[in-house]
């Protein structure tokens, strides 16, 4: 049985490695501008919960991205 992953953490990671192809800093800015301009406050509210209990499962530049967010 696996366990259920939440819909904003996958999300995240999938936009990181669909943009994790631009250099360093320029991916986390892409990360956070389209998570910034496409994405509900609540879904971002949950993320940053995510971040903050840890971050485990998030992807190292989705974590940056939302330091960027905040």
């Amino acid at each position: 049985m696996t366990a259920t992953v939440p819909s904003e953490l996958r999300m995240a990671n999938d936009i990181a490695r669909n943009l994790g192809h631009l250099p360093g800093e320029e991916a986390v800015e892409a990360i956070a501008g389209h998570i910034g301009r496409f994405w509900d406050p609540r879904m971002r509210a949950r993320l940053h919960a995510f971040a903050d209990a840890g971050a485990d499962g998030l992807d190292p530049l989705v974590v940056a991205a939302v330091k960027l967010l905040r």
